[in-house]
């Protein structure tokens, strides 16, 4: 018998420190309590881009109730949460603001009837991957920790220089988004936010003090993020795994738009491998109780 799941698309999530933002939730029917997994997004990314949909179906049938969202100032809008129709937004968007969108969207689903509040994970892609060990470490309500292509290091991303200087003299840099040719903004506060916070902001700091178990997802054919990040964290954390898939893209094989029924198969495989470390994990936490 086919399993049944449901699917929520554009919950809206209020966040009053930031503004509201949208979440998608994927979860099979059933009676059961379910453990609840999140995912983040990257840079230049929102929920519905690429085969993201797909991958959320895999986790739903998998027996998960699955979360994605849009960062609140990543560019989309409540109304058109498929392109970057407010720049403005994404050049407002810092670290500060993303922790608290994730805070957020924790607050609403991990309170909700169907899910197992002992059972909490979280994923994230490239950038959303930093921010996601970020908050694996400070939240206790996280039980377990995926990234796919996760960042190292948030600094060395800044420019610095001669280029910092005039990013701070004019207030504005842009940068091409190479799939839709918008110049987006970044405005110099997205530095200063970073400057200010920046030991809470060093992935290194919260790796090397993650207890909690980690599984590090990485192509080697990555040229966005490249695998001796990978290598970084795994060093960095007592708790990891680190599964490196050769000839594996940045975006595992997914692009946007997305136009086939079925995943990407590198991307199919980082999923089966992370539902795997899921059930091992999820069933240890069961063994404590």
């Amino acid at each position: 018998m086919k399993m049944k799941i449901n699917i929520q698309k554009n919950i809206k999530i209020h966040n009053p420190d930031t503004k509201d933002f949208l979440a998608d939730a994927y979860f099979p029917e059933t009676s059961e309590k379910l453990p609840l997994v999140i995912f983040a997004h990257g840079y230049k990314g929102y929920k519905d881009w690429g085969a993201w949909d797909l991958m959320a179906e895999k986790f739903a049938k998998a027996g998960f109730f699955f979360i994605k969202f849009n960062f609140s100032h990543n560019g989309t809008t409540l109304e058109n949460p498929t392109e970057f129709a407010d720049l403005e937004a994404f050049g407002n968007n810092n670290f500060s603001k993303e922790m608290s969108d994730y805070d957020a969207v924790l607050n609403e689903f991990s309170k909700n009837s169907k899910i197992d509040s002992e059972k909490i994970a979280i994923i994230g892609h490239s950038r959303g991957g930093g921010i996601s060990l970020i908050k694996a470490f400070e939240d206790d309500r996280v039980k377990i920790l995926i990234t796919l292509a996760g960042v190292s290091n948030f600094n060395y991303r800044f420019p610095s220089g001669e280029r910092l200087e005039k990013w701070k003299n004019a207030g504005v840099m842009y940068s091409e988004n190479g799939r839709t040719k918008q110049q987006m903004p970044h405005f110099y506060q997205f530095y200063e936010d970073f400057k200010m916070h920046e030991e809470r902001f060093t992935i290194q700091h919260a790796a090397q003090n993650l207890v909690k178990p980690y599984l590090i997802i990485q192509g080697n054919d990555d040229e966005a993020v490249k695998d001796k990040e990978a290598d970084l964290l795994h060093k960095w954390c007592k708790n990891s795994e680190l599964f490196l898939m050769e000839n594996t893209n940045h975006t595992f094989g997914t692009k946007e738009p997305w136009a086939y029924d079925e995943l990407p198969e590198d991307l199919a495989k980082a999923i089966k491998k992370s539902v795997q470390f899921l059930q091992l994990h999820f069933r240890k936490i069961n063994s404590q109780f």
